[in-house]
This record gives C-alpha cells, sequence and structure tokens, in this order.
C-alpha cells in the first residue's frame, strides 16, 4: 500500500472508537424499517461533525441521507444500512436468550454494524481526499428501510445511483470474502378484501366472506407455482383473518404476497399473474379487493473487476484478529445453534475443493470464529434471498464484501447476531470492514483503468436495462 493509503487506513483506526460507539447507539435504537428516526439523526449529527455535507430526507424519504465530501468524479458511494427487526430484542454479550424489552427489537441482521463500517470507509476515504488533495467525491447514502422497505430501490426508481461511477458495501456474516453472484429479485404487495357481513348460521347466504376470498387466492397460487420458474418464489402472510368470532362471516381479510425470481422482469410478469389470482378469488366471492404496493427490489449485477480491487486489498489488509477472551466466547455462542459446523462462503456451495479448502482453514483457525480470508470465486453463484442493493448494481458498477462479525454457522436474524453486534468482535467487523472498502474506493478514485475495467463490464451485463419493480405513483410503505 501506498503512503496515502496506509494514512486512510491510519484514519480509520484513529476513529475507531466513534465508530463502535455509533454502531452501539444503533443497536440501542433498535428502529424497524422506515422508522429509524434516531439512527439517521444520529448519522446526520456525526457526518456533519467530520465535515461532510449532509442532506436529509433523500427521494422524498423521511430517515435517508447522503453525505458528501470531495469535488469532482469519480464519485464513489458507500451504502450504509440501520434498521433492525421485530421480536429480536436481546442482552448484548449474552450467551443465553435474554430480551432487554419484551417482544421489543433488535439488529438480528447486524445493520447497527452495517452502517458503522460504511461511516468507517467514508471517514477514510475523505481523509485521503484531504490530505492528497485528490480530485474525487465520496458520497455515504442512508439507506433505510432494507428489512421490508427497499429504499435502495426507490432511489433507484429516482435514478439516483446513475450518478455515482461506483458503489462498494458490506455485509456483516461468518465468514471474510467479497462476495459474488446473483440474488432473487422481490416485489411485495398486500391484498385487502372487503365483503359483507352476515350471521353465520342464521344468515350464511347473505354473507360475503373475504376471508374465504383470502383462502381462495392462497389455493390458486398454490396451482401457480407447477407454472414458475424453478428459481421464482411466492411467499405469503395473512394479516387479518377478519376477527376472532367464527359465527360472524368476515367482511374483511387482508394477505400479504411475497414474489421472487432471479431476474426482475420476470418478477414484475409473475406479479402480474398473482394479482390476476387476486382478482379472481375476490369474483369467486363476490367481493372486493384493493391492492397496496409495499415494496419491490432487483436481482444483483455482479462486477467481477470491482470484485478484484477488494479482494487485493482484503488481502493486504487481513482480517480481524480477536483476543483468547473474545474467541472463548465465540465458541460458547456457536454451541447454542445447530449448524456450526457449516462450510464458510459462497463459493463453498458451487465447489467442492473450494470448500474442501474452507474447511481446511476453518479447522487450521481452530476456533468457531473464521478468523480467515477465503480464496476469491468468481464462478457462477445465486443467492436465493433479495437485496435493494441489486437496484445499485444495475444503475452502477456495485460490489460488496463480507466480514466475519459472530461465529461459524449463526443464523440470520437471530438472538445471537444481536448478541455479537454489542461486542468488540462486531466492532472490529465494522471498522475492518470499513477499511477495506475504503482501500478499494482510494485504488478507484486514483487508477482510471480500474475504474474503466468495471464501468465496461457493467455495460455489457446490463445491456438489457433497468427494469424498476417499484411504480411511478408508490410511496415507501410499511404492510400493515
Amino acid at each position: 500500500m501506498t503512503t496515502e493509503k496506509q494514512a486512510a487506513i491510519a484514519a480509520i483506526e484513529e476513529k475507531a472508537d466513534l465508530v463502535a460507539h455509533v454502531a452501539d447507539q444503533i443497536w440501542s435504537f433498535a428502529e424497524l424499517s422506515l422508522q429509524e428516526e434516531q439512527s439517521a439523526a444520529l448519522y446526520c449529527r456525526v457526518l456533519e461533525q467530520e465535515g461532510f455535507t449532509v442532506e436529509k430526507g433523500i427521494c422524498s424519504i423521511p430517515t435517508a441521507f447522503s453525505a458528501t465530501y470531495g469535488s469532482g468524479r469519480p464519485i464513489i458511494g458507500f451504502l450504509a444500512e440501520y434498521d433492525a427487526l421485530s421480536g429480536l430484542s436481546q442482552k448484548g454479550g449474552s450467551l443465553e436468550r435474554q430480551e432487554l424489552v419484551p417482544g421489543g427489537c433488535g439488529h438480528g441482521c447486524g445493520h447497527n454494524l452495517l452502517g458503522a463500517g460504511a461511516l468507517a470507509a467514508a471517514l477514510g476515504v475523505k481523509a485521503y481526499l484531504e490530505s492528497t488533495k485528490t480530485p474525487g467525491t465520496v458520497v455515504l447514502y442512508g439507506c433505510p428501510g432494507e428489512e421490508g422497505g427497499a429504499a435502495k430501490a426507490f432511489m433507484a426508481r429516482d435514478g439516483l445511483w446513475y450518478g455515482l461511477d461506483a458503489a462498494l458495501t458490506w455485509h456483516p456474516d461468518d465468514a471474510n470474502e467479497v462476495l459474488t453472484g446473483s440474488s432473487n429479485s422481490c416485489i411485495q404487495t398486500q391484498y385487502h378484501f372487503t365483503g359483507v357481513a352476515a350471521h353465520a348460521a342464521g344468515d350464511p347466504d347473505r354473507g360475503r366472506s373475504a376471508l374465504d376470498a383470502v383462502e381462495l387466492m392462497n389455493v390458486g397460487v398454490q396451482f401457480l407455482r407447477e407454472h414458475m420458474s424453478d428459481k421464482a418464489r411466492v411467499h405469503y402472510a395473512i394479516t387479518d383473518a377478519g376477527g376472532r368470532s367464527p359465527n360472524v362471516v368476515q367482511p374483511r381479510a387482508s394477505v400479504l404476497y411475497m414474489v421472487r425470481s432471479n431476474h426482475v422482469a420476470e418478477a414484475v410478469e409473475l406479479q402480474k399473474r398473482v394479482d390476476k389470482i387476486a382478482q379472481g378469488a375476490a369474483l369467486m366471492t363476490e367481493t372486493t379487493v384493493e391492492k397496496t404496493f409495499i415494496d419491490g427490489l432487483a436481482d444483483t449485477v455482479t462486477n467481477h473487476a470491482l470484485e478484484r480491487v477488494l479482494y487485493r486489498n482484503f488481502e493486504a489488509l487481513g482480517v480481524p484478529v480477536y483476543t483468547a477472551e473474545e474467541l472463548s466466547f465465540a465458541d460458547s455462542l456457536a454451541g447454542t445453534y445447530p449448524g456450526s459446523d457449516r462450510v464458510p462462503g459462497v463459493g463453498s456451495q458451487y465447489d467442492m475443493d473450494y470448500a474442501a479448502d474452507a474447511q481446511a482453514k476453518r479447522a487450521q483457525a481452530g476456533h468457531a470464529m473464521n478468523g480467515f480470508l477465503l480464496p476469491l470465486y468468481q464462478g457462477d453463484a445465486f443467492q436465493p434471498g433479495s437485496t435493494d442493493v441489486g437496484d445499485v448494481s444495475w444503475q452502477c458498477p456495485t460490489a460488496q464484501i463480507h466480514v466475519a462479525t459472530w461465529p461459524n454457522g449463526c443464523p440470520g436474524h437471530s438472538w445471537q447476531n444481536v448478541s455479537c453486534g454489542r461486542t468488540d468482535i462486531g466492532h472490529k467487523g465494522a471498522v475492518h470492514a470499513g477499511k477495506v472498502l475504503a482501500a478499494a474506493a482510494i485504488d478507484l478514485l486514483t487508477d482510471p483503468a480500474l475504474l474503466e475495467e468495471a464501468k465496461a463490464e457493467f455495460r455489457r451485463r446490463t445491456a438489457a436495462g433497468y427494469t424498476c419493480p417499484i411504480p411511478a405513483d408508490a410511496v415507501p410503505t410499511i404492510a400493515d
């Protein structure tokens, strides 16, 4: 690494306490999707104090923001998330399930760390631009509502990401790796059926059951499954069953549907078929149906050129180093869930030799924390989950990494993740992620050939054009 890049990394280390403080504050706020008022305010306050120009409420989303430093191109964006999950309130650093607030929320996906790590990266690049007077701009984007809000997709509908030369991000995980491959696109819609109430025994002929409509819709979708792509998925949850009285024909009922497919254009078409089934259910039951668009997001577009830049810097910086006490904690926490012996890494799912190498590295590490960097994998890969980072990747070259912030095999959206998110293990992961992202961004700012290679690959992979899953009149909405 150049002396200037080393100085930027040192600047992040000097801010490690600030990064940990922000992570812990966001962890304690534990605010749900699109409700992250305290979290967004904290980020904006810290970023203004650190010399960034902050714009609040971007793209008409109250808890979204941008924080900019520098001038001219290239413009490199970092993506911060900070929403929590319901029902996961948990005491930090605990080896057993201990709610802090009964029925409360918690950061089971580690977004308190994710945002703090993106903050660290922005601070590092700012330090570099400030000291070297290099032309270029760094922007930290506050992206609320990843868990059921898809703010980045709403921002993509407004064309925000076309203004970037590249976007970099990370996610807490059980492994240290550069992520590759595609993911599922996803559309969420809530259907509200309205019928006519009646006595279920005395006047059944006068009733029109909204709950019947929901159940018939569900049956119709079951038959649709035979005629979907093998990578498509449809999930549902009945959010209002019409009440608790079986002797009343239910006059209202609601169901929330999630339609997924490997490509966003396919998801949009599949969503139209689900809409028709809802209309058919209403017709069969002589009820009416109204639909509310909740969110939608696209599949991810991989960028191998950016992945290589990230990996070279990950190699140079190594991985977080843990104390004996931290390793002991991780080993004990791994004993609280099944699957702690699974093979880590995206590449392990697709390449037997890669998986064998990963297992060997685990054995050599000797602890539940994966204290090693997995090899760069750039083969075909597909993750069935969904992320609104996908919409960013359709509008500018985008890449991301995983940094270990909890033990091997730790389940996603679990109390164990929440517990780890309030420990030095989590803090170290966030700070280290910031260093890797910042170092890669500095390469993109200073080497035009790297950025052009990434842009050329982006143009090839997105030649079909971006299909936005967000209707023009939709606004970010929380499901009932």
